[in-house]
């Protein structure tokens, strides 16, 4: 299969694959299948942000987008950067967070399996990636093409969350976020994602890419609590407050 996008690194159509159908880890009744990149054109971070525009996301060093033939529920989602503003809630998480110590990175560390770990089995054990693994970690963490940041937060020297993400020099994109199961009061995977639209205003970044939000799962349902937003439906992109 081929689409036609045109970066400055790419100007011809370039090559997808299509995936067999595979159970949805997000509706547990449909079936998932798709869209993988898959041309002889090297992926980079310019190719990567006109393949995000067109709904596609990054696992490890592979780039794909839902393909299914009987659901169109998966839309990508991104936050404009400029027009964002946060909420009293955001506004009064942000206060209540402000004693956590914020580091950057741009390497992945060794104390982060074990959040990771804990956070997989007590959070989400009734998932698709129960038992944690290491691979798994990796699958966010690590590519050859793009080089990850890492925001990590600490509370009296003791790390308690991790976002992980990528950058275009065009968009942040929110890759996965993982944290401290006994730090639930704390909403740390909200405050991340705010801690991550700051670091894209520091950064001069059109948006922030949250992945794809679905309407009936409620794991997905948060993402349209940064307002306003912007999802992708038949190729175009349209902004909300509201869905």
């Amino acid at each position: 299969m081929s689409e036609t996008v045109n970066p400055n690194t790419a100007a011809k159509p370039l090559q997808f694959g299509i995936s067999a159908e595979f159970p949805c880890g997000y509706l547990p009744t449909e079936q998932e299948r798709i869209l993988v990149y898959c041309d002889d054109t090297p992926l980079s971070p310019a190719l990567y942000s006109a393949l995000q525009e067109r709904g596609f996301r990054r696992s490890e060093d592979q780039v794909y987008r839902p393909h299914c033939e009987s659901c169109q529920q998966c839309l990508s989602i991104r936050i404009p950067i400029a027009k964002f503003k946060p909420s009293k809630s955001q506004k009064r998480l942000i206060n209540k967070c402000r004693g956590f110590d914020i580091v950057y990175s741009n390497q992945i560390k060794d104390n982060y399996y074990p959040l990771f770990e804990k956070y997989i089995n007590q959070r989400h054990h009734d998932g698709v990636m129960f038992p944690a693994e290491p691979s798994q970690l990796s699958s966010f963490a690590k590519c050859t093409w793009a080089k990850p940041y890492f925001i990590e937060v600490y509370d009296r020297g003791n790390l308690i969350a991790v976002a992980v993400g990528d950058d275009t020099h065009i968009a942040l994109s929110a890759v996965y976020t993982f944290f401290d199961p006994d730090y639930d009061k704390f909403s740390l995977g909200t405050f991340l994602v705010i801690e991550q639209i700051n670091l894209s205003k520091r950064l001069n970044r059109d948006w922030l890419y949250l992945g794809y939000y679905i309407k009936d799962c409620n794991k997905m349902n948060y993402k349209t609590n940064f307002k306003p937003f912007q999802v992708l439906q038949d190729n175009e992109w349209s902004e909300h407050t509201e869905l």
